[in-house]
């Protein structure tokens, strides 16, 4: 589903008016930068969706920089891609959070404050209820404890200073509301959305699997934490009813352009920082060991990586399956041992390695992938594996698998791939109950390739896939994939009292180390 330029464009215009201040005190409490009359809340509610789906700013740090690296789909030589050598920096690690909570966050809840009580927006208002939802599941998977309950409601209630709320608190009102919202719509009652909707436009019967099939997800984040009260949430989900096939799948349309209305990891990958990242070794690795045909949708070789704005004549490099080249993880520049020309197999350029593909990923107008039917599928098969579901893991595994490959189709995938190289690849590479959570995961690891901050907290919560960690010299982990994302620097100043509280119950406190609720060892 497509929309038009106008409807990005005033979103994007609205939130900018609407959310120009970072600190809490100042995006709680500035009546005056909300102006109350005029407001379309419509199109506040595409800004929310806008900023959920991520700009240059968040994605480039949180998203590339590090999750991308941590989890091993990309590396990179450079000092300041953090994430490949598990290095901190402070404002990297706080870019989402300084990115949405005074954009996707308050704009979300000042939706919310005004559908609330207007029967005509009820389908609106339940909608926005899920879309919430997203926004803080994303915001506390990152995060840990974080304002919750007061977040954005300065200007509504008057609270400068929000608390943090504790995951596991948030987690159970997330299930509560996807669960009420979900129940509440009404395919008879009117669609005041519309195009404003940049996702399902406004689409009753699509949000509801949405709800579901999002609930699948947040059921699994329990599988360390709480089984029981997982499975229940699961069984609820199919209950309910997710997601069908990949014609259900959430998706944010971007435009050919370099605002925020283009694909924030396409506008870091092609435009903005072309030369500093190559896929990582341990993905290509994966992909031509099992002849994955998402391999040539995935990777190029190209010999001139960086472009210009504006510039239509870049090179799209080679996506040959057998040239494809992964960078491995943990090396530098600096002519010590950990310069990548000491690296095994050393090519003799950076640009023998391959780069996220041109033609897929990477264009400024690909889809944002929110959450995918094949996601959905492959975990129910986690969840059919552990017990807590009816069902068979394999079916569910393969509808995943299958799934998955498919949907490089909605990527603009050309040739287009085919049912038949699907089949054929789970043929050679079948379901094997004896290794099924490595199996489930790591595909579920090639399936949220670009959609980085799911690959990482799903890579945390279930272990796989396996990962070649990296002790680089001045990491913060003694070499240990990072597990959560440290709070802005300024919080210890502006929000003292509450941001104390949330760090005194970290073990580890405000650290990268420090885990959070579900993430138990």
């Amino acid at each position: 589903m497509r929309y038009s330029k106008s409807i990005l464009t005033l979103a994007l215009a609205a939130t900018t008016f609407w959310s120009c201040t970072k600190d809490f005190e100042a995006i709680n409490t500035d009546p005056n930068a909300i102006p109350e009359n005029g407001m379309d809340y419509n199109l506040l509610f595409s800004s929310a969706q806008v900023y959920h789906a991520g700009t240059d700013y968040n994605v480039w740090r949180n998203g590339l920089i590090y999750c991308a690296t941590m989890v091993q789909h990309l590396a990179s030589t450079q000092s300041y891609w953090n994430g490949d050598k598990y290095t901190y920096d402070a404002a990297y690690n706080a870019a989402h959070w300084d990115r949405d909570y005074p954009n996707a966050v308050k704009d979300i809840t000042m939706v919310l404050s005004k559908f609330k009580n207007d029967p005509a927006k009820a389908n609106a208002y339940h909608i926005a209820r899920i879309m919430r939802v997203a926004i803080f599941q994303k915001m506390t998977d990152l995060y840990g404890d974080i304002p919750y309950s007061e977040a954005g409601l300065g200007y509504l209630d008057g609270v400068g200073y929000p608390k943090y709320d504790t995951q596991e608190a948030i987690y159970h009102d997330l299930y509560k509301e996807l669960d009420e919202a979900a129940s509440a719509l009404d395919a008879n009652a009117a669609n005041t959305l519309s195009t404003a909707d940049l996702i399902y436009g406004g689409n009753v019967d699509k949000w509801k699997k949405f709800a579901y099939s999002f609930m699948v997800r947040l059921g699994l984040r329990l599988s360390k934490v709480d089984p029981q009260t997982g499975s229940q949430w699961v069984n609820r989900a199919l209950e309910g009813g997710v997601f069908t096939g990949n014609d259900d799948n959430a998706m944010m349309q971007h435009q050919l352009n370099t605002t925020d209305a283009a694909n924030a990891y396409g506008k870091v990958l092609v435009y903005q920082d072309a030369n500093a990242s190559r896929v990582s070794e341990a993905f290509i690795n994966q992909l031509k060991g099992t002849n994955d045909p998402r391999l040539i949708y995935i990777a190029t070789v190209a010999e001139a990586p960086q472009l210009a704005y504006g510039n239509a004549n870049y090179d799209l490099g080679d996506t040959t399956a057998s040239k494809q080249l992964g960078m491995p993880n943990g090396y530098d520049e600096l002519g010590a041992e950990t310069d990548i020309s000491k690296a095994p197999n050393w090519p003799g350029s950076l640009n023998n390695y391959s780069i996220v593909n041109r033609y897929t990923y990477a264009r400024l107008d690909a889809p944002s992938f929110l959450l995918t039917h094949a996601e959905t599928q492959l975990l129910l098969a986690e969840a059919a594996n552990r017990g807590w579901i009816g069902g068979d893991a394999k079916t569910y595994y393969d509808e995943g698998v299958k799934a998955a490959i498919l949907q490089m189709n909605q990527l603009g995938a050309s040739p287009a791939i085919t049912e038949s190289q699907a089949t054929a690849y789970l043929t050679a590479n079948p379901f094997d109950a004896n290794q099924a959570l490595e199996q489930i995961n790591t595909q579920y690891w090639i399936a949220t390739f670009m959609d980085e901050y799911e690959a990482w907290t799903n890579y945390r919560r279930s272990g796989y896939p396996i990962l070649k960690e990296v002790n680089y010299f001045n990491n913060v982990t003694n070499g240990k994939v990072p597990r959560r994302f440290t709070y802005p620097t300024s919080e210890a100043s502006i929000n003292t009292a509450n941001y104390n509280e949330a760090v005194s119950r970290y073990r580890n406190g405000d650290r990268m180390t420090s885990r959070m609720w579900w993430d138990v060892e």
